[in-house]
């Protein structure tokens, strides 16, 4: 459960409809923080390695969300304002740069497409008040997980830390606050400890510190009794999509695959629908 918030009576088609809206704002938004934060992050980590070597950091022009504004990364050219509006200016542009003509990626759309459907199925699901505005946070922070962990296997603290402390934060007024507590710290330390078990085993690092975080971070929105059905189903969805990569040639067997990705899809699914899951899952575990 996110928040015990009031409801209030609004149209439901209106009100998704509005969401997928935002959500496309949303969306468009999240696409620079996939492009950017790990380019930002590996600038950064750049200048620590000169300065631990007792170099001076070469300057650098101002990269970050906000600049440079956005442009084509093949000619540089700024992007028309049409073009930057969510999935109507990719359609417009007829996914192509109109200055120099080289395709721009699908992801784009892609993005924001998914993150309008995503809101609009909360919206459906919570109806209006503060439950849909925690849960539409929650989504766009774990759609921008996906896809940077997907490209970089890095899952940010920048984004990860926070989600967990702003799900703290939600659960005081809430009065949910010792569920969220123990959602967290179970589940990091849940992680941690397959971690370091498969580690003294093989030897081997079977998952990143990131995604420990990232699961207490879903622990301290949804709690702890969410975290058996999370894992359980990020697991089983992480197995049969590596199983069918290597099946099909696209990943060798020696090499990782981002867990991240399915943690995030699996919390999302146990927000919008884990109080069906959870009696299931408890009775599994209990055999009932």
């Amino acid at each position: 459960m996110l928040i015990d918030a009031p409801v209030h009576a609004v149209d439901p088609l209106l009100l998704a409809t509005g969401a997928a809206l935002l959500g496309l704002l949303i969306g468009s938004f999240l696409n620079v923080v996939i492009h950017r934060l790990p380019r930002m992050l590996e600038a950064e980590w750049r200048a620590q390695c000169e300065e631990l070597a007792g170099r001076e950091p070469a300057p650098a022009a101002r990269y970050d969300l906000i600049a440079p504004r956005s442009h084509c990364p093949a000619c540089q050219t700024p992007i028309r304002f049409l073009h930057l509006l969510p999935l109507l200016g990719w359609l417009l542009a007829r996914g192509r740069c109109a200055a120099c003509g080289v395709e721009i990626p699908t992801r784009y759309p892609l993005v924001e497409a998914l993150t309008a459907l995503l809101f609009a199925l909360a919206a459906l699901h919570f109806g209006f008040g503060w439950t849909l505005a925690a849960a539409m946070l929650v989504t766009a922070v774990l759609v921008a997980l996906t896809f940077i962990d997907f490209d970089t296997q890095i899952l940010p603290d920048q984004l990860t830390v926070p989600l967990m402390w702003a799900g703290l934060a939600a659960s005081l007024p809430a009065g949910r606050a010792p569920d969220a507590l123990l959602g967290a710290i179970v589940g990091y330390l849940s992680l941690w400890s397959v971690y370091w078990a498969f580690k003294l085993v093989t030897g081997k690092e079977g998952m990143g510190y990131g995604d420990f975080k990232l699961l207490a971070a879903l622990g301290a929105w949804l709690g702890w009794q969410a975290l058996v059905p999370i894992v359980l189903i990020a697991s089983v969805a992480g197995a049969v999509a590596g199983l069918a990569l290597i099946a099909r040639g696209d990943h060798a067997r020696d090499t990782p695959i981002a867990f991240g990705p399915w943690l995030a899809i699996a919390g999302w699914l146990v927000m919008l629908w884990g109080e069906g899951l959870l009696p299931a899952f408890q009775r599994l575990l209990t055999g009932g």
